[in-house]
């Protein structure tokens, strides 16, 4: 077991998720400096050589690439996710060639372009409906599903618009049942690198933007068991320690690979409440070099509400009746945050994490939205 007294973790994060990993990595007697400004290349390097860290773990996508590159070639530091990984993450066609013609992973039909034109001919090729979105941007940022010639044209501008490169990836819509996350944790040892699994997390987005996600999303034995070698294969395939967020197509026994996050996601939230060790604390686990399990002790569920403008101001006796309210349903557990950083007498936008757990997750589904809703009474 590593001896992680003294050691420093630098974080590349801001926000209430990078908080809770903090925590973590504190709670197993890591030295923590969290860092929200790190997109500058020459600046990270700086705080690097001056912080001399053990380690450098990353839970934003805009992290100076370069600069990890250049610290990870150093022999007193190790850079988590790998630079690899992180490059890939915002390279959605690096990414899919990967998958899809190095390792052989299945994945819905696809094809990039770089114009309307080709784009066009793509569509006329493959036929409708099809699903156009940026080559790099975040999960579900300047997606559009053609359903008609018209389509084409406006489906570029908006994903080039939310990508960062002029390059589009286009995929034929495959029917599916569900998708899933399948938290995968790799771990290194000295009898080599190791991937163990959490149960899969199902999610969905609600009309009003709200993100809800439970545990566990019942699988066929044979979709189970392809879903863990898909995850294995692109995991191992990008190297390092730590918490990777499989994105999964299910339909019957047959599993599509989609996406993969070498960081925490909101979906993994759940983990707080229906897994022994949540997401943060097998994250910080696996960089330190320390033994992970992934029990799930309860079906659970969570809903994240994210802030919808500017907010209103919330006297705290209001706020302390809402978490009444939402706290008297069975099993429930409610996280609330100011999403900006404000004034006393200022308005300010919530952030909530609604959790919940029951014996089937329909239930620890419908406890998780009956505390959210009584959450948004604070907007």
């Amino acid at each position: 077991m590593s001896d992680t007294n003294g050691e420093t973790v630098l974080l590349l994060g801001a926000g209430e998720r990078s908080s809770e990993l903090a925590l973590a990595f504190r709670h197993l007697g890591a030295d923590v400096v969290t860092v929200s400004d790190h997109g500058e290349t020459q600046a990270l390097t700086a705080l690097i050589d001056e912080r001399r860290p053990r380690y450098v773990v990353a839970d934003a996508a805009t992290v100076a690439t370069d600069a990890l590159i250049a610290v990870a070639e150093r022999d007193d530091v190790e850079v988590f996710p790998t630079p690899r990984a992180t490059r890939l993450s915002l390279d959605g066609e690096g990414l899919r060639r990967l998958a899809a013609d190095e390792l052989g992973l299945p994945t819905a039909p696809f094809w990039f372009a770089g114009s309307v034109e080709e784009l066009t001919a793509i569509v006329a090729h493959a036929g409708f409906p099809m699903v156009v979105k940026p080559v790099a941007a975040a999960p579900g940022e300047g997606e559009s599903v053609l359903l008609r010639p018209d389509d084409v044209e406006p489906a570029w501008r908006h994903a080039t618009a939310a990508g960062n490169l002029k390059r589009v990836i286009a995929e034929t819509v495959v029917e599916v049942d569900f998708e899933v996350t399948l938290l995968t944790v790799r771990t290194t040892g000295a009898a080599g690198p190791t991937v163990h699994f959490c149960e899969p997390i199902g999610h969905h987005q609600n009309d009003d933007d709200a993100l809800e996600s439970w545990q566990p999303q019942q699988l066929s034995p044979t979709a189970l068991d392809s879903a863990k070698s898909i995850a294995a294969r692109i995991v191992n395939s990008l190297g390092g320690r730590g918490v990777f967020a499989v994105e999964l197509l299910v339909r019957g026994d047959e599993v599509y690979f989609s996406d993969v996050r070498p960081r925490l996601q909101d979906s993994g939230l759940v983990t707080l409440r229906s897994q022994r060790l949540s997401q943060f604390e097998l994250h910080a686990r696996a960089v330190l070099g320390l033994p992970v399990d992934t029990i799930m002790i309860s079906p659970g569920a969570v809903e994240v509400s994210y802030p919808d403008g500017e907010g209103r101001a919330v006297p705290d006796r209001e706020i302390r009746a809402v978490l009444a309210d939402a706290l008297a349903v069975a099993e429930s557990d409610v996280r609330l945050f100011p999403a900006t950083a404000a004034g006393d007498d200022d308005d300010v936008p919530w952030l909530s994490w609604s959790t919940a757990t029951a014996q089937d997750p329909i239930v620890a589904r419908d406890r998780a939205r009956r505390v959210a809703t009584a959450v948004r009474r604070l907007r």
